[in-house]
């Protein structure tokens, strides 16, 4: 040995205090040979390492737990089938600590679920997969017998010729669909070419627009949603009282406490709109009300004055 800790882990270490009289190792440090996993074993139980041999669904969350899946699992003997001793697993899920109780089913070389979980059934149809059913184990052991096969050979026939032609039809569809290889890659590479034109088209479009997200192709049924949606008409006219106001701004920063500074834009931008509507009555061949309540006629546009106004 290497090390005494090396000794020790391959239990090749004596110590001085043991003498053969004493027995093995084990009975001197009173302890058995397998450890912790047979801390039961006056009950007769063993704690194995069992595998789920299928799907199953915990009877405690109703999650599904996988074939494969590892637990820490009490064995012991529950019974016997001839001379064949039948194994019970007790063990509990990882999802909610459920006990899950299986047991050895030697008759038919399978498992059982006793209690605590329900086997996932993965049946499937025979006509919707097109496949052919196997034969169940007794008429397979019905088959070696040749008179059995004698009496249902016109039956097999009958059942031959009419899958047939199915069955060639498959085999055709089949070598149109692998026959040429490079007109298959051929035609995924087009394909795969036009979807990268595609995203790189609607990224582009994307990175126009301001948005760091690619935009999916629009719909009819976007479409019709959008042309629902009604805003508020005071939508509008905040977005130009706004806009007013940040062409009334000046560029340069100003102290955010200052009240005058936002009194004066205020009056800014009520005395641009005041403008903008005169404005437009004027260019329209409105009135002043003045006019209007004199009785007086409406005073007509002078020739060759031109008037021009600032959108904004």
């Amino acid at each position: 040995m290497s090390s005494l800790a090396a000794a020790r882990a391959d239990n090749f270490y004596y110590p001085p205090e043991w003498t053969p009289d004493q027995g093995s190792l084990n009975k001197f440090h009173g302890q058995h040979a397998l450890r912790e996993r047979a801390k039961k074993i006056d009950q007769g139980i063993l704690v194995i390492r069992f595998e789920m041999p299928f799907n199953i669904w915990c009877g405690g969350c109703n999650s599904m737990i996988a074939k494969g899946v590892r637990f820490n699992a009490e064995k012991k003997q529950v019974g016997n089938y001839y001379s064949t001793k039948i194994w019970s697993f007790t063990m509990k899920a990882a999802c909610c600590k459920h006990e899950i109780v299986i047991h050895t089913d030697p008759k038919n070389c399978e498992y059982i679920i006793v209690s605590g979980a329900t086997k996932k059934t993965e049946d499937y149809d025979v006509e919707d997969a097109e496949t052919f059913e196997l034969p169940a184990d007794e008429e397979r052991g019905k088959l070696a017998d040749p008179f059995y096969r004698l009496e249902h050979e016109e039956q097999d026939l009958k059942k031959k010729k009419e899958a047939e032609p199915v069955l060639v039809r498959l085999q055709r569809s089949s070598d149109a669909r692998h026959a040429d290889d490079y007109s298959l890659n051929r035609a995924l590479r087009a394909k795969l070419r036009g979807q990268k034109k595609r995203i790189a088209e609607e990224e582009s479009a994307s990175k126009k627009m301001g948005l760091g997200v690619r935009l999916l192709p629009a719909s009819k049924e976007d479409s019709s949603i959008a042309s629902k949606v009604k805003f508020s008409s005071k939508f509008e006219r905040n977005r130009k009282n706004k806009r007013a106001l940040i062409n009334a701004s000046s560029i340069f920063s100003e102290p955010s406490g200052s009240s005058a500074f936002n009194k004066r834009l205020e009056l800014e931008s009520k005395r641009r709109r005041i403008n903008a509507a005169a404005a437009s009555n004027i260019l329209t061949g409105g009135f002043k009300p003045s006019s209007w309540s004199n009785g007086a006629a409406a005073p007509s546009k002078p020739k060759g004055i031109s008037i021009t106004t600032r959108r904004f």
